[in-house]
């Protein structure tokens, strides 16, 4: 919804105060100017990036216009998670959660948080790490610098996006003088035509090298801005999940590791100690 207000208001501000100093509307609708500006910085993003690269931006609009999947719920679907599998694991033994971490799409443990399921790099990064404990092979301190590796490499992941779309956001300002230019050179053949005509030319010349502007700074800019936020606040799931399993590795009880997890995540959605603990003694 604040993706839709903040685009009605940028958009709104800008149109209505042009309007208002006595300007016309249909003086900005110059469709090739845009053809020119649009179409040469979609081209060079689709230049400039591999296909998984480009259809992972699209993926993630979704999230920047209706909100991040990322939220109280999320946190407590992770949370209850890690806190299932580590009672299991100390109820049972450590082999008992083998099958659930082997395939965590058929999981019953995990198909009780769905959320967590469909993300599925997210269920295989927690059933992985999972498994290598089993195993017993590795030390926390091993165990942390590998999910600290495995952390780093899917925030560089998670933010490609945005960085991707920040360069198309750097890239308008220059379309749009490109545009402008050939404006010019339009101006130039027709010098010597009406007034009104050049007057006219020189006018799409100069919505050219706004509409890169504008465009860049009022709406490509903030969707950039936006889908970094988003990979920020997914990211934090992996760090709540390496604190749990860490702090249980150091000897700590399920309760207590997932209030280490807990910690872990922002305050904006946080959920209180009292959720947490409710959740999970109604298991």
């Amino acid at each position: 919804m604040l993706f839709f207000i903040g685009l009605f208001i940028v958009f709104g501000s800008v149109l209505y105060g042009y309007v208002m100093s006595n300007g016309e509307l249909l003086a900005l609708w110059h469709p090739f100017e845009f053809l020119i500006i649009i179409g040469g910085a979609f081209g060079a993003f689709l230049l400039s990036n591999p296909w998984h690269l480009i259809t992972h931006c699209f993926k993630v609009m979704p999230q920047v216009m209706f909100g991040s999947k990322v939220n109280k719920a999320m946190y407590m679907d992770v949370l209850g998670l890690i806190y299932d599998i580590l009672n299991k694991a100390r109820r049972e033994g450590i082999m008992s959660i083998e099958g659930d971490v082997d395939s965590p799409q058929s999981s019953a443990l995990f198909a009780r948080y769905p959320a967590i399921q469909a993300n599925s790099e997210l269920a295989e990064f927690i059933a992985d790490y999972f498994r290598i404990i089993a195993a017993g092979n590795l030390t926390p301190y091993e165990l942390e610098a590998l999910m600290d590796q495995e952390i780093e490499a899917r925030l560089h992941e998670l933010e490609a996006p945005g960085d991707a779309v920040g360069r198309v956001a750097d890239a308008l300002p220059g379309f749009g003088i490109v545009a402008a230019v050939l404006g010019i050179v339009i101006t130039m053949g027709a010098i010597d035509g009406e007034i009104t005509e050049v007057g006219g030319s020189i006018a799409a010349a100069l919505v050219g090298t706004f509409s890169g502007v504008f465009l860049a700074y009022g709406m490509v800019g903030p969707i950039s801005a936006k889908m970094r936020h988003i990979a920020d606040e997914e990211i934090k799931l992996y760090e709540s999940v390496k604190a749990c399993i860490i702090a249980s590795l150091n000897g700590l009880p399920p309760q207590l590791a997932v209030e280490f997890g807990r910690k872990s995540l922002f305050t904006q959605g946080r959920p209180s100690f009292n959720e947490v603990e409710s959740k999970v003694r109604s298991r």
